[in-house]
């Protein structure tokens, strides 16, 4: 017998309810997921105060200074004269501007509204707000393949793993998965609309950008976007014309289309060599290359390979980022088969590609960590959907304590039921026909088959809980220790306590107030940036690294006898000189450690710099042991100058060796200022000797001329 109408009224309002609960549980998720997303990475401000980190983001700072400041115009065509000395650097034509344009929009909203910020504070907060943004963006991409619940657990996870993508890999990404959707027959109308409009109007949009201009169409990195776009129009030209004609002249119509098609792409590949031939690279950027083929940069671009950033990971590192996540990840991948979609592809694609390149450069664990993150989410969301099912199957009944038969422990429907196949739509009953059609069991049956034992279940649910709890555990003392230090302040534990290391600011302050405003300043590139933003002093290299001549010319200098030193920077108007050295208190990014790097790439440009002549059979040292180049270089002396004064041994905290050579003086450099704990130390050239001697010798024969001619008279140079 049918339910009565307003049972199945009832029951309709129920579903309405549960989907409106549903609704709204979602969306407190994601509110809370943000909160989590932006306080995690709030750690370095509770413990370092609101600091800036680490090298690039102080440019970023600098010119979010100067845009806020004087406008979007004088941003554009800014000339700054205090990096590159003498070249100096076209700032709005070499930066990508989306970080700055949208740091200096957000202070100046907040300006408008009457909340004084700084910029530096603008800039400090830009991240956390934006990883919240990330989070919700990887739950919209998760619900379109796996649906919400994978989406929630997706944005969870990202919410405690830094995300970021780089723009050659994404312009890369999508022509690879819009080609596997050709090439798998998935090809539609909506791939069509979605990616021949972001072509079009991505490549003028960045054609748009200053420091894009016609690379967006000349170099090998955006090559795979426009074949695809050609492959894509003529895939879609043979389905409009497969349904306007007959099969017979659908053949010949393919004949000509393909005649036609390998003709265009033969064209337009001549083309593209004839344009790329002329460049040493064929049209790749160095870094594309070293991923492309990981031993390029060690061969041809040491520059690159002197980065620690662009270095292979280690197994461990794997582990440290995305720890659990690592097991999850291939259960994600399977589940993305079962069944494949357009979406659940790209996340494979995703994953494949990110996996790869995550191996060549460690900085890239930055791509691949989305992307674990997804697959994880999906993972443990299905997971936790079949353990939940099977205990909903088997929960026992209010009225007999047997388990529900309604929930599938029985194969006749109840009369609820009965009453809602009757009230269906006919359309409804066609697409249940066309499902039984294809399978051989009903949906209720498909969930049965799914049911596992009780016991095991919550077992399960209990493990994969207790798995996701030392996950955030993890992520929580990742995010306070490891990615929340920054590298202007160092810290360190030991048996006597805590300690903090401010001597880069202690030194940028020095330069800053006890230096002139046109003074230069030299030293290794790595610490250009936080020179001109925290001294506001003019350098010779930063970490934009444009030209690798002038950076091997202050390699060369560093590599070079004190005597040929002076003469290389006193001709680049050089007035002080600035090291980094960790001998004491075990420092080890120190420029002793790095020494190698300059010297291989002072050697690539000047030949007279030859790593063999650093090298001890073969082994790098500083102790009694090393070649003497090394002990008169210009770097050893200024690390290591006064550096015996310490413990009386002169013993390195971190080569773990007492130096080779520890009493000597310095003949054209004088130390103006070493930091409390040694970290830092500053040198300034010593004036030319020879002019000055010759200066007062002139000055001399000058007086006793004056003196003979007027008979003793006082002179007027005294």
């Amino acid at each position: 017998m049918p339910e009565p109408q307003s049972s199945v009224a009832s029951s309709g309002s129920v579903d309405r309810l549960r989907n409106a609960f549903g609704g709204v549980l979602c969306i407190f998720t994601l509110l809370l997921i943000g909160v989590l997303a932006f306080s995690i990475r709030l750690f370095s401000v509770i413990k370092y105060e609101s600091v800036i980190h680490e090298f690039d983001p102080y440019f970023n700072y600098r010119v979010t200074q100067f845009l806020s400041k004087n406008g979007i115009y004088e941003f554009w065509n800014w000339f700054d004269d205090r990096t590159w000395y003498p070249l100096g650097r076209v700032i709005g034509g070499t930066v990508y501007p989306g970080l700055t344009l949208t740091a200096g929009t957000i202070w100046w909203l907040l300006n408008s509204l009457n909340i004084p910020l700084s910029v530096e504070t603008v800039c400090v907060f830009t991240a956390p707000v934006f990883s919240v943004n990330a989070s919700w963006a990887t739950y919209l991409l998760t619900k379109e393949t796996k649906g919400p619940g994978a989406g929630l657990m997706a944005a969870t996870i990202l919410a405690m793993v830094c995300s970021w993508g780089g723009y050659t890999f994404i312009i890369n990404l999508i022509p690879m998965h819009v080609l596997l959707c050709i090439v798998t027959g998935r090809y539609s109308s909506r791939l069509y609309i979605a990616y021949a409009p972001l072509v079009v109007l991505g490549t003028l949009l960045a054609a748009s950008v200053p420091v894009v201009g016609f690379n967006a169409v000349m170099t090998s990195e955006h090559f795979a976007s426009f074949l695809v776009f050609i492959i894509l129009h003529v895939v879609a030209l043979v389905y409009y014309i497969k349904g306007l004609l007959t099969p017979r002249l659908f053949k010949v119509a393919m004949t000509f289309v393909i005649t036609v098609g390998l003709a265009v792409c033969f064209a337009a590949a001549a083309i593209l060599i004839a344009l790329i031939a002329s460049s040493p690279t064929k049209g790749w950027s160095g870094r594309s290359l070293s991923l492309l083929d990981p031993t390029y940069a060690s061969k041809y671009i040491p520059i690159i390979a002197s980065v620690s950033e662009h270095q292979p990971p280690t197994w461990p590192s794997y582990f440290m980022d995305i720890n659990v996540l690592a097991f999850l990840v291939p259960a994600g991948i399977v589940s993305c088969f079962l069944p494949l979609s357009d979406a659940s592809s790209f996340l494979v694609l995703y994953l494949v590609t990110s996996v790869y390149f995550s191996g060549v450069m460690v900085r890239l664990m930055l791509v691949l960590a989305p992307a674990a993150c997804i697959l994880s989410g999906i993972a443990l969301s299905e997971a936790f959907g079949v353990l939940t099912r099977s205990m909903k199957f088997q929960r026992p009944t209010l009225d007999d304590g047997s388990f529900t038969a309604g929930d599938g422990s029985s194969d006749t429907p109840t009369n609820s039921e009965m009453g809602l196949k009757e009230k269906t739509s006919k359309k409804n009953r066609k697409k249940d026909k066309e499902s039984e059609g294809s399978s051989p069991v009903d949906h209720r049956t498909e969930e049965k088959l799914l049911v596992l034992p009780c016991g095991p279940s919550a077992v399960g649910i209990m493990l994969l809980t207790i798995l996701s709890g030392f996950y955030v555990i993890h992520c929580v003392w990742a995010a306070a220790e490891a990615y929340s230090a920054p590298s202007i302040v160092l810290t360190s534990r030991s048996h006597d306590g805590f300690h903090v290391f401010d001597d880069f600011r202690e030194a940028y302050g020095w330069l800053r107030h006890n230096t002139d405003a046109d003074d230069k300043v030299a030293s290794w590139w790595d610490y250009g940036y936080q020179t001109t933003a925290m001294a506001n002093r003019t350098v010779i290299v930063d970490n934009n690294t444009w030209n690798n001549t002038h950076i091997a010319t202050v390699g060369t200098a560093m590599a070079s006898p004190e005597k040929v030193a002076w003469e290389i920077f006193n001709s680049l108007d050089v007035k002080y000189v600035l090291v980094i050295f960790g001998g004491l208190i075990g420092y080890p990014s120190d420029d002793i450690n790095k020494f190698l790097w300059m010297v291989r790439i002072g050697g690539g440009v000047f030949p007279q710099i030859k790593e063999a002549d650093y090298l001890k059979d073969g082994n790098y040292r500083v102790d009694a042991h090393s070649t003497p180049t090394m002990l008169n270089s210009l770097m050893y002396k200024l690390c290591y100058y006064r550096f015996v004064e310490t413990d009386g041994k002169g013993f390195d905290r971190v080569r773990r060796y007492e130096i080779g050579k520890k009493h000597f003086k310095l003949t054209h450099f004088e130390e103006v200022f070493t930091t409390h704990h040694w970290l830092v130390r500053i040198y300034k050239l010593k004036p030319q000797k020879n002019r000055v001697r010759g200066k007062l010798k002139f000055k001399s024969s000058l007086k006793a001329s004056f003196m003979r001619k007027t008979g003793g008279k006082k002179s007027p140079w005294k």
